[in-house]
Parts: C-alpha cells; structure tokens; sequence
C-alpha cells in the first residue's frame, strides 16, 4: 500500500477543495479573500508561541460575513503579532458531502476561509451564537473538523471549543460539546483567554488540557461545564450545580466592555464577495439597553448602557466607508434612537455626507423614541424605505404586561407623522403567545393595522399606502423576568395567528393594504427547548444532527418533525418531556439551568418584576418600570455587581463636516 505523509499543521486544503468547487452552489462564498481579510504566516509571533484562533458564526457565508462580533473579534486578534485569527462557516449540504466523499487523502476538513486550513489545528474554535438554532450546524463542523463531538473525547491536540454570543447565556444544552464558554462582551476576555493560552504553550502544556481550562476557569470569567457537576431530583428538577474540585468559582460573571470610544472595531470591515443579507458598513453607537421591557433578553443581557461619542461615530463612519467603499451606513443597537445625541449624530452626518451616494439608516427604533425630524435627516439623499416599528403586544393590555410602554395613540402619531412626510410603507412587528395573552389580544393586532391604514390614507390624501404585520412567537429567554413564564403551545400558537389572518383578509376595505408575515408555532417550541434546558438536551441536539439536522434556522431546511422524534427518543427514561421544558411555568424555588452564570441581574428583582407583570394583567397593578437612563436606580443588580455604571451623554460635542466628501 501506498504511504502518505501527515499534512503539516496548519497546511492549506485549498488545492483539494478547488477541484470541486465548479459543481457546488455559491462557490464564491468559500475562496476568501475579501478586501480587509487577513492571512497571518502560521507561526507568525516574533517571539514565543503563536496563538491561533479560528473563529465561526455557526451559518452560512452570506448570514455569518455581516455578522459584527465575529468581525471585532477577528480584527483584535489579528492586531496582535502573535495571533493569527481566521473565519469559518457552515457549509451548505452540496459541499459537506463533497467533503465527506474526500480525495485520495481522506475526508477534507472543515476549513477557514482566510487561510484553508484545517479547523482542528487551530488551538481554539470561538462558536458565535446568537440563535440556539444553530447548535446543529455546530455539531457538523466540528464533526468535519476531524474535531471529536464530546468535549471529554479531546485530548490535547484538539482546540478549545469555546462559545459566545447571545446564546452562551445559557450553554448547558451544548455543555457536553463545549470545553467553555464566555458570557458577555468579548474584546478584552478574547485576548486574555490567548495570554493564558499562550502561557500555558510557553511552559510546554503542562498538565495538558485539563490544566489550560483549569486556569480558564479560574479567572472567573471563562465557563468551563467539566468542573460543574449537575444533580437532579425525583420530579426531574436541577438540585444543584456545584465545582468539583478546587478553585473553581461557584458562579462565572459576564464581561462588560466599560469604554467603547477605545474600542472602535471594526476599522478595517470585511467586505463580502458574495451577496450577504446585509450589504451595509455598520457602527454600533451604543451598548446595552434599560428600557426594561420583560421578554427582551438582549435589553436583559447587556446592561448597562454605555454609549460611543458623537466624535467616534463620526469618525467610524468616515474610516468605515473609506475603508470598504459601501454606500450605506448602519447604525446599531438595541434602540438606536435612545442614543442621547441621536438629534445631532442624525444632523450631522446628514450634513456631512449630504450630496453624496452614502445613505443612512437606523434599523432599530422605538415608536416612542422616533420623531419626523430625525427621519428626514437620515433620508436627505432621497432615499426613503420603510419605516419599522415594534409594538410586539397587539393590545394595551399586552404592553403593559411586558412593559413596553408604547400606546396606540402614540403609534397612530408616530405614523401619521410618517405618512404626512412622504412615507409609503410602514412595518410593525409584534409577538404571539406573550404570557397571560388571549385571542382577543391577539386580534386587535387587526384593528391597530386598519388603523394605520385610515390614518395613512387620511394624511397623505393617498390610496397606496401600505402597513406590513410581521409576527413571531414569544420564546421566554434566560435572565428575563419571563424566565420563569410557560411557553404557549404549537397548536394554540397556530389557532391564533390563522383567525388574525383571517380577520385582516376578510375586511375589503383594508386588508389589501395590509401585508401579513408570521412564522407558525413550531420553530418556536424548537427555541424554546434550547434556550432554557439543561444538559440533558444535548442528547436531543445529537439525535437531530444525526438523523441529519442542519440549518434549522432555515425554514427550508428545519424539520419539526425530526426535533419531535429525536426529543421523545433521547429524553426517554430521564422522567421530562418536551413539555416539560416549554409549556410548564416554573416556580421561584426551582433551580434554573443558568443560575450559576451570572449575568449581574439580581434573581429576586427579575421575580418581582415577574409578578409585577401578572398584577399588571389582571388589572391588579399598573406599574411601569421606568428606564433608569433617565431616573433613579430601581435595583436591576447590574451596575453594583459588576462595578459597572451606565454611561450617557449628552456631551455638548458636534461633528465638524470633512473637508472634502
């Protein structure tokens, strides 16, 4: 037999892969290449060990490319001499199954972008999860990585398969498959992981890999499942988690970045080869939100606030565009006309940029927050899409249970202020089976959506205007006061969103005008399995991708069926369902999944306020969480646990226009 010699670490697979490409879609999205990537030599450090990153978001090219903290991240690694930092994504079905076929060298592996080389030489794989969604498309790659699925399988040759992101909020249903994970805001940590990387290759591995998450794990600020045991009751509750050895914190805190003028990333922004779902530069204008609403993990996750400078935007913005030639500026955060400044960045980059081809857009906006001013700012150069706004409960009612202080006199305002100004097209989005909801609450989604149409019609003096309904159900998430809250069930979810339907076709006189998009109950009760189980799920993720589960966030890939199946097999014996998991309310004595990641939310403040929004729906309470931007501290836990404050203007600065646009 012929003998082969082992490919040197690191090596490029590229000439194995580039034969195939002609017969697989989308070949561009795998060449790399991009302008503002970077392909490090792979013992690039001047002196002592490189340390190597290779770092997904867990989708395909053209959703993962955009993607803004994978982007950071891959630009502050790189800017360090001793890191070489590369991208991966999922590869669609076609090409995974060229790979698996392989060449005469064996299967090709999972491979970067930048560089082609393997995944599984790299001393650490960062997994970027927004969505739990994606937890199969997780399992695939380090299946093709060569990379062994369970973290207890690795040895030391194998990368730390490390989690961020959104969803690492709550890691147990993948903790089998991860060696860590870290919460929070990446910059700072994803170097001080490398420094400890790098110290551990420096002595020679001592102690192997258990040693390096051991000193991972000691930190404080980095996750690592093997050394939390899990126990469980006779009901199938958690009792406990608890270290099992050592030195190992009883509860890992979430990073907050405090200074986001000093981290002005991304400076160099990828730009793609392929069509992307996002073909903009993006500036994130601030962090974290304390508008309090009860469902929105996100606003939960990331507090406080703290916000860029008018003078660091404006400088982003330049150097952006310059640097990646896009003609349409994004800019970012959870609420981004929250921004105390928000009236003079609108004025002055409109004034700026006037007369040229950039464009700019605030794809995040609270009805309460938006005014026509600030949108004829940002439509100066002619450009006028369509305005979006979130209700997310179809009644008063409904907003006053998850606090989303918005009324619908405010809304009809906001609109036809819009419509008056030129405006055609509004979108609202709402959700479905938000806690404590019913039918009618759903229903009067309808009669606020003709509303807007009168309105509209009225304003304008016009017939085409049109207001588009999106809607999606309510998936209670980790560190929300909704944490506790029972899922509504596929069949109810359905039944509602079908007579919603209904009612707005059935009226001749609007329901033309009116666009109706929603997603039905299935994917939900999915994202709900995900986003509060335990370890115990893990044997769910692995049934699906074994019976071939990819890309469930994709509708056309997603099979509700399969979860079904594999859910009832794998949960066979523990003594919990599916159900169990979705549509059961917990209790305030329960231990939850995620109770020893600390998000700096203190547990008896998210309880009250979980109370606080019954009372509200039965009408025995109407009280409103005010955002603690703008009043007294009421406690949430954050600032006074994690030695954080939040950071506002407004600053009294104003850009300067550029001299030559």
């Amino acid at each position: 037999m012929p003998t082969t010699t082992a490919p040197a670490r690191g090596e490029s697979v590229f000439a194995r892969l580039e034969p195939h490409l002609p017969s697989v879609s989308k070949p561009i999205q795998y060449v790399g290449g991009e302008l503002n990537s970077t392909v490090k030599e792979w013992d690039c450090a001047p002196d002592g060990p490189t340390v190597r990153w290779a770092l997904m978001y867990p989708d395909a090219y053209e959703v993962g490319l955009p993607n803004q903290g994978v982007q950071i991240l891959y630009e502050v690694l790189n800017e360090r001499d001793w890191i070489v930092a590369e991208r991966t994504y999922s590869v669609w079905p076609d090409l995974e199954a060229v790979m698996r076929a392989g060449d005469e060298r064996g299967p090709i592996p999972q491979f970067t972008v930048d560089g082609h080389r393997p995944v599984g030489d790299f001393d650490v794989f960062g997994l970027s999860f927004s969505t739990e969604l994606g937890y199969t498309n997780m399992l695939n790659s380090l299946d093709l990585a060569g990379i062994p699925l369970h973290a207890a399988d690795r040895g030391d040759a194998d990368p730390v398969v490390l989690a961020g992101g959104h969803a690492a909020f709550n890691p147990e249903p993948i903790a089998d498959f991860l060696d860590a994970a870290v919460l929070g805001d990446g910059e700072e940590v994803v170097l001080a992981i490398s420094e400890v990387v790098r110290e551990w290759k420096g002595q020679d591995r001592p102690g192997g890999r258990d040693e390096l998450l051991r000193r991972l794990a000691v930190t404080g600020n980095v996750y690592v499942p093997r050394f939390y045991d899990v126990t469980y009751g006779a009901d199938g509750a958690i009792t406990a988690v608890v270290p099992n050895r050592p030195g190992i914190p009883a509860r890992v805190r979430k990073h907050t970045l405090m200074d986001l003028d000093a981290w002005p990333y991304p400076a160099k922004p990828l730009v793609p080869l392929a069509e992307t779902v996002h073909e903009r530069f993006s500036v994130e204008i601030f962090r974290g939100c304390t508008r309090g609403c009860r469902f929105c993990q996100a606003g939960m996750i990331t507090r406080p606030v703290r916000e860029r400078s008018i003078e660091t935007i404006g400088a982003m913005v330049e150097n952006g565009i310059r640097k990646s030639g896009f003609e349409e500026v994004g800019l970012l955060s959870l609420s981004s006309a929250d921004h105390s400044e928000i009236a003079e960045v609108a004025e002055d980059l409109a004034d700026r940029y006037e007369g040229s081809n950039v464009s700019l857009s605030l794809p995040s906006t609270r009805v309460d927050a938006f005014n026509i001013t600030l949108a004829n700012e940002f439509s100066r150069n002619g450009r006028r899409s369509g305005l979006t706004f979130a209700p997310e409960g179809g009644s008063e009612r409904m907003r006053k249970v998850i606090n989303k202080m918005v009324s619908e006199d405010d809304l009809i305002r906001t609109v036809a202020a819009a419509y008056s100004q030129g405006w055609r097209q509004v979108k609202l989005y709402f959700m479905c089976g938000l806690p404590t909801e019913t039918d009618d609450d759903v229903l009067q989604i309808a009669e606020l959506a003709k509303r807007v149409i009168a309105t509209g019609r009225e304003v304008s003096g016009r017939n085409d205007v049109r207001c588009t309904v999106s809607i999606g159900g309510f998936v209670p998430k980790p560190h929300t006061p909704f944490q506790w809250a029972s899922q509504l069930d596929v069949e109810t979810t359905d039944e509602r969103l079908r007579k919603l339907r209904d009612v707005v076709r059935s009226d001749k006189r609007y329901g033309r005008a009116i666009g109706f998009r929603y997603h039905d109950g299935k994917p939900g009760i999915v994202e709900g399995l995900l986003s509060r189980g335990d370890r115990r799920v893990g044997r769910v993720i692995e049934a699906v991708w074994r019976d071939g589960g990819r890309f469930d966030g994709w509708s056309e890939h997603f099979s509700y069926e399969r979860w079904m199946a594999s859910a009832e097999t794998a949960l066979a014996g523990t003594g919990v369902d599916l159900d169990w998991y979705t549509v059961r309310e917990r209790g305030y004595d329960e231990v939850l999944p995620w109770d020893h990641l600390d998000s700096g939310l203190d547990k008896d403040w998210l309880w009250a306020d979980w109370e606080d929004a019954l009372a509200v729906a039965t009408g025995e309470s109407d009280v409103e969480v005010d955002d603690c931007r703008w009043t007294p501290c009421y406690d949430c836990g954050v600032c006074p646990s994690l030695q954080t404050e939040t950071q506002i203007g407004p600053t009294g600065q104003r850009l300067l226009p550029l001299s030559v646009v």
